[in-house]
């Protein structure tokens, strides 16, 4: 599922209102909330601190909030956006400080819409996995078919270990973890061992994989 790795914030002027976006990453309502409440905190003065949030692996917790706004022309818009981003465990926070004019229905469901679209661009989005950190146990003989197994099939080595034997470790999709398994079997006639095998969620970020 793709989750908010980093958060980020954007802002957006419409007819002199000042649009402020902040997005957050967050495990939990708790954790949203916590984070709504330092945003009104911090933005105490602003007439305006909008905000929705999306918690779970289909998205089951869904809130949003116009917060004095007309209704539906902020919270929902924002959740919207969020919900086809596709993004999950995440809150942003819309913050108006309102600038004189009246922007109207679809004004606002513009500003608050493009607020929210420029904070998620401005966040680090990644894409998390169920995935299996794998131990691979070999001869100094074998682990030149396994480094090209895992190369080929676009697999990390995460760390590697030299001693009377090699032994590397790296992560697979789920699914692709028994097919792995055999073929390193195959390539190295039987000689290779799995003495680890743990499942994990993880993600590639620039090109390093984090582990969750």
């Amino acid at each position: 599922m793709k989750i908010v790795y980093k958060g980020g914030e954007a802002e957006i002027v419409e007819k002199k209102s000042r649009f402020i976006a902040t997005v957050h990453p967050v495990d939990n309502e708790e954790d949203a909330l916590a984070f709504i409440a330092a945003m009104k905190k911090k933005y105490w003065d602003a007439r305006h601190n909008c905000f929705a949030y999306v918690i779970g692996e289909r998205q089951e917790l869904q809130r949003c909030s116009d917060d004095g706004e007309p209704q539906g022309t902020a919270g929902r818009p924002m959740l919207e956006v969020l919900l086809g981003e596709d993004v999950h465990n995440m809150v942003v926070v819309v913050t108006r400080y309102f600038g004189g004019v009246l922007l109207g229905t679809g004004g606002l469901v513009r500003a608050y819409s493009k607020s929210v679209q420029e904070g998620l661009r401005n966040s680090t989005i990644i894409e998390k996995q169920k995935g299996v950190r794998l131990a691979i146990r070999t001869d100094y003989s074998g682990i030149g078919r396994i480094q090209y197994l895992l190369g080929s099939r676009g697999l990390p080595i995460l760390d590697s270990e030299y001693t009377d034997a090699v032994l590397l470790r790296t992560v697979v999709p789920k699914e692709q973890a028994s097919a792995l398994q055999e073929a390193v079997t195959e390539a190295t006639a039987g000689r290779a061992e799995f003495p680890e095998e743990a499942a994990v969620c993880y993600a590639m970020v620039d090109g390093e994989v984090v582990l969750f």
